[in-house]
């Protein structure tokens, strides 16, 4: 009976995995139910590009989105956290849920104990993601029929961002690195270590934002008004 139950929960396990294969976008909350602002601390675009590594394409709930996204809801996941706080931890789940409401997976809490807010959200945050084993395991598979459509022009992320290159040099620092372009256009460019190697906190000149690898590519990626841009950056740590 237990070498059964052991069979069963593997077989279920894969099987879910196999589920998740099956969507190839993600909806995140541009605003979290327990906060009062978009973006607060940086949390919705932290979620979004975890997704975005995890091989999801992934949109803001208010953003302007291709017709094959916004067309039907139960072509994606929907993405929300969940706080759950003391006095002195900050406690993040992640939460997964279909188009109809059903919940598909919940994380491991993330948790932190530090003090400052922006700090502690981030870090609980992070570590949640870090640890959700099912979306890291992600890997789209289309259906039959969405293959039937592979002959339609793609929609490049370029489309939705704007790209830019530069050439910068490296210094580092107690939390993460300074990075200076060579031609010195920009001031110094500040990012922070994250419990993730392919993933830095950022800060150009006041605009805040995340360092993310993808494809052996550096790429600083922020938000201007509601323009998502995009800019590689060519740097090697």
């Amino acid at each position: 009976m237990k070498k059964f139950l052991i069979v069963f929960l593997l077989f279920s396990s894969v099987a879910f995995a196999q589920n998740l294969n099956g969507y190839k976008y993600a909806m995140v909350p541009a605003k979290f139910t327990f906060f009062k602002e978009e973006n607060m601390y940086n949390l919705n675009l932290l979620t979004k590009m975890y997704l975005q590594k995890y091989g999801f394409e992934t949109y803001y709930n208010n953003e302007t989105a291709p017709d094959e996204f916004v067309i039907s809801n139960c072509n994606k996941i929907f993405i929300d956290v969940l706080e759950n706080n003391n006095l002195f931890t900050t406690k993040l789940k992640v939460i997964v849920k279909d188009c109809k409401g059903n919940v598909l997976a919940t994380s491991d809490e993330g948790t932190s104990r530090e003090k400052e807010y922006a700090v502690s959200y981030n870090l609980a945050l992070r570590m949640a993601l870090d640890n959700f084993g099912i979306l890291k395991s992600h890997k789209y598979q289309p259906s039959e029929k969405s293959l039937g459509m592979i002959g339609e022009p793609l929609r490049k992320e370029i489309a939705q961002s704007q790209m830019f290159s530069k050439q910068y040099n490296v210094i580092a620092t107690e939390n993460g690195y300074n990075l200076i372009t060579v031609d010195a256009d920009y001031k110094i460019f500040q990012i922070f270590k994250t419990t993730s190697n392919e993933i830095f906190i950022a800060n150009r000149d006041s605009i805040f934002g995340v360092l993310i690898k993808k494809t052996d590519n550096w790429f600083f990626e922020y938000y201007d008004g509601s323009v998502l841009k995009s800019e590689l950056i060519k740097v090697t740590f």
